[in-house]
């Protein structure tokens, strides 16, 4: 008698014959993204002109990520409030995740100034600022962006519908808190709502899942056009301040998050690897937006609720850049030091209290980071803005540790937020978290996703995790 292991029909996996680890491997995101860096990388160095035309692809990406980045934010704030048994869940949550942003930012901003105020990086460069060439400032970095004005002008937007189709973070956010509170408060004659936008959100994160397959593209033109333009003097130039700034991102990382991470009784590690993907795609785009969509899917799937994602993930975007307020401090302590300006250490924590503030009003600006910087050294004017120009450089550099911490730095900041809500899988997320191969790619290939809603819309509820 055969073996019925044998047979055609078990020789393939649902109709589709199984791949082989190299296949398996080159379908995986991440593995493409790395590809596409190096090659980039690459291009960059052996054919610099070719290599500088590719930038239009990353613009490309970003462009469409910003697309769609507040159809995201608006569907998951709604349906996350509306769902809500009360509305004080929403406040309580809201409260714990700006007092912990607080805290965090505060925090970051503090161990860049100690960082800066013991290495002291700018020392010996006796820079003065009338021989810096300021051409290379972005045009209308330095208006200062300080104003609570400014800042509540940002939060109001111009019409209720604008704000889901602008590209203006905090307007959105303004707009989706208020539409899932009304929503929320409208009990049965809200439903059919609700279950639209509901609807409206599984299409969206369709749409996500086609931009995301087209990462390698635009890391590949990021890094090309970055190698290209800044060549290999890019990565001497002002190497002390560099190396020194990576140093405090590791150390952030492993010292702050990962003690956090302890606390929730999680990996730290585990949580890297399972936000892999995500990670070098925000650090080859250097764009912290570029995964927000992706990161709020990933993080319900590690077994944070949905309430708590839908308010923790974009606000911590406008409110919680842990990455940018390091550089903050560490940058302008450098341009002080560069131009031999003496900063006593109450104009030093007033500086400190002035980005505190700007951070906030910068979210989904190209380049944030550096304009709150360019806005805080006008308004202060202790250090004079030409010194700017030693900096603009390397930026796109420094880009890189700030964004891995800003994504980083919010998925962790949902953990925590879950858990004190007591709203969080923990068990789900410690056994993700310890898988080490586990990717999203790997249950594409397990099963069609036609087969896989089908099995779970069978079971019954209480077989199904939440």
């Amino acid at each position: 008698m055969s073996n019925p292991t044998s047979t055609p029909h078990n020789r393939t996996i649902n109709g589709r014959a199984p791949r082989s680890r190299f296949g398996h491997l080159a379908g995986q995101l991440w593995i493409q993204v790395i590809v596409a860096a190096v090659l980039g990388i690459t291009l960059g160095m052996v054919a610099p002109d070719v290599a500088a035309k590719m930038a239009p692809l990353n613009e490309w990406f970003i462009g469409l990520i910003k697309m769609i980045v507040v159809p995201v934010i608006f569907c998951v704030m709604v349906t996350g409030i509306a769902s809500m048994d009360n509305l004080r869940k929403a406040g309580r949550i809201g409260g714990k995740a700006l007092g912990y942003f607080v805290v965090l930012s505060l925090l970051s901003m503090l161990i860049g100034l100690a960082v800066a105020n013991i290495f002291r990086p700018g020392d010996g460069m006796n820079v003065d600022p009338s021989s810096l060439d300021t051409g290379a400032i972005p045009e209308g970095s330095t208006e200062v962006h300080a104003s609570f004005t400014a800042f509540v002008s940002n939060l109001i937007p111009t019409n209720l519908l604008g704000a889901i189709t602008s590209d203006n973070l905090l307007a959105a956010l303004v707009v989706s808190v208020l539409f899932g509170v009304a929503l929320n408060m409208s009990g049965e004659q809200g439903k059919p709502l609700v279950n639209g936008i509901n609807a409206l959100q599984a299409v969206v994160f369709r749409i996500v899942g086609w931009v995301m397959r087209l990462a390698p593209l635009g890391t590949f033109g990021a890094l090309a056009a970055v190698v290209a333009t800044n060549g290999a003097e890019s990565l001497r130039q002002l190497g002390y301040l560099i190396l020194l700034f990576t140093l405090t991102c590791v150390f952030y990382v492993l010292l702050v998050l990962g003690a956090v991470m302890r606390a929730c009784g999680l990996s730290l590690f585990g949580l890297i690897r399972y936000l892999k993907t995500e990670l070098l795609i925000a650090l080859s785009t250097c764009s912290s937006e570029a995964v927000l969509p992706q990161l709020i899917k990933r993080l319900e799937d590690l077994g944070v609720g949905r309430p708590v994602v839908g308010i923790v993930i974009p606000s911590g975007f406008s409110f919680n850049l842990d990455g940018s307020a390091v550089y903050l401090t560490m940058a302008f302590l450098f341009l002080a030091q560069a131009t031999n300006t003496d900063l006593s250490w109450q104009q030093q924590l007033v500086m400190v209290g002035i980005m505190m503030l700007t951070s906030k009003g910068t979210a989904g600006i190209a380049g944030g980071a550096f304009i709150i910087l360019a806005s805080t050294v006008s308004s202060i004017g202790t250090v004079p803005v030409a010194a700017l120009a030693l900096i603009v450089g390397i930026d796109r550099i420094l880009n890189e540790g700030r964004v891995f911490i800003n994504v980083l730095g919010n998925a962790v900041a949902t953990i925590v937020i879950g858990k004190w809500e007591k709203d969080f899988d923990h068990e789900q997320a410690k056994e993700l978290l310890s898988r080490k191969h586990h990717h999203p790619d790997h249950d594409e290939d397990s099963q069609p996703q036609a087969e896989v809603e089908t099995a779970t819309a069978s079971q019954p509820d209480s077989a199904r995790v939440h």
